[in-house]
């Protein structure tokens, strides 16, 4: 069958407003009049994602028992169960050995592989993550050659037995002493997205922002032009597309006035929600928006930074995450941890329902995207770097079969895997880190 869509138009296409730049996503008019088999083989893009969870996991609570297809969804995995057949459960991976700095280590070890050098200072160590690797190579086509997003605001001087706070505030570094800060307020990561960067252009957001108007205000004659010339498909595609930017901006907003209006005395930044699970799903809808206008192909998110003392009155956990991770194998604070532990897997879902929501080329985004779900150490109580908790979603254009637990010998470092998934991402290296081989996927 060919597809007819008239004129062309470019995949870089933005509409374009005082202060606004709002890209576009994927339609029907930006294909080449290709047959199915050959659009096949020219979309969908490969894009890369990562989800870090910090301090530890209740590893009973999260490992199938059987290995292969007939796994269990053990308690902390069921909110995946509508994602079973999209999910590889991976176990037997290491990140290495104890580290004076045990929390720094596993955020700082979980993409470089790298253990951070002893610092408590502004001069940091590691070395390159996998997921800027990947967006040396992606980001000749986009945008923005990645994201990296964060739930919890960073600190600064020192955290971790005496180390940096950089350890522990981000998982993404451009060489072995650049670290990337994570933003975690879903204002300026939209701005970024969506905002133009010339003075004059801040000025008109800036106005914009003091009468509360959209974002979309200005671009309203541009969106009307365009749909003169787009299919029936295409309009339905633009009118969903921008409403959903249109609810982020609510959402943002609404967060906004909340915070002034609740929490004046500690100075929230502009537009976190204050519920853990708004401020994450909202950050999974940027995401979302991100990949759909193909503005960046790697994000790094980390729904939560290492020693976070964070609490979850949402589920009735009142006490804090980490010094509940300290167990020491007592009964009620497993079974909070494992709880907290599921309420993260809970707003993966929401992620992944968003993704597979959203339709591109012949599937959806969800298809044609990798992402690594997982931390940097297993039991938060030993901080142990063995046996990693990590699982592998969405269809990775292909080349991904879900439904599946496997299990690799002990010792197998986590650096294999990276240098796997470069691979299927088109960029082939001969070792990574502490790499030693590949993994069968």
């Amino acid at each position: 069958m060919v597809i007819v869509t008239g004129k062309h138009l470019s995949r870089r296409t933005v509409l374009r407003g005082l202060g606004a730049a709002i890209a576009l996503p994927l339609l029907d008019r930006m294909l080449p009049p290709l047959t199915a088999a050959q659009r096949a083989n020219t979309w969908p893009t490969h894009r890369l994602g990562i989800v870090y969870v910090p301090n530890g996991i209740v590893m009973s609570d999260w490992t199938p028992s059987a290995v292969g297809a007939a796994f269990d969804l053990t308690p902390i995995l069921t909110p995946l169960s509508a994602y079973r057949d999209r999910i590889v459960v991976l176990t037997g991976l290491t990140n290495g050995v104890p580290h004076y700095a045990v929390h720094g280590a596993a955020s700082t070890r979980f993409l470089t592989t790298m253990p951070p050098v002893a610092s408590t200072g502004s001069v940091v160590e590691a070395g390159i993550s996998m997921d800027q690797l990947a967006a040396r190579e992606f980001g000749r086509h986009t945008q923005l050659a990645s994201l990296e997003l964060a739930v919890d605001s960073g600190f600064a001087g020192t955290c971790d037995v005496g180390s940096s706070c950089v350890y522990t505030d981000t998982i993404s570094w451009r060489s072995a002493t650049t670290p990337l800060p994570m933003e975690h307020n879903p204002r300026s990561v939209f701005e970024r997205l969506f905002g133009d960067n010339d003075t004059t252009d801040r000025a008109a957001r800036l106005a914009r922002e003091t009468d509360r108007r959209s974002i979309l205000d200005s671009v309203i004659d541009a969106v009307a032009d365009l749909n003169k010339g787009l299919g029936v498909r295409d309009r339905a595609k633009m009118s969903e597309y921008l409403e959903a930017v249109r609810d982020i901006e609510r959402q943002i907003q609404r967060a906004e006035q909340q915070s002034a209006r609740e929490l004046p005395a500690l100075d929230r930044p502009a537009g976190a929600p204050a519920a853990f699970p708004d401020h994450v799903r909202l950050m999974f809808d940027l995401q979302v928006l991100a990949y759909q206008c193909d503005l960046t192909r790697v994000i790094s998110f980390m729904m939560g930074r290492e020693l976070s003392g964070r609490t979850f009155p949402e589920i009735g956990i009142h006490d804090a995450h980490h010094p509940t991770s300290h167990h020491q194998k007592d009964p009620e604070k497993l079974a909070k941890l494992a709880r907290i532990n599921r309420h993260y897997v809970t707003q993966f879902a929401y992620y992944l329902e968003r993704l597979r929501a959203t339709p591109e080329g012949d599937g959806s985004l969800l298809d044609h995207l990798t992402i690594m779900y997982g931390g940097g150490m297993s039991d938060g109580d030993s901080h142990s770097p063995h046996n990693l908790p990590l699982l592998l979603t969405g269809g990775a254009a292909g080349q991904l079969q879900g439904g599946r637990h496997l299990r690799f010998p002990p010792e197998t470092p986590i650096a294999n895997l990276h240098v796997t998934l470069l691979e299927r991402l088109g960029i082939s290296m001969d070792r990574f880190g502490n790499s030693t081989g590949r993994l069968a996927l």
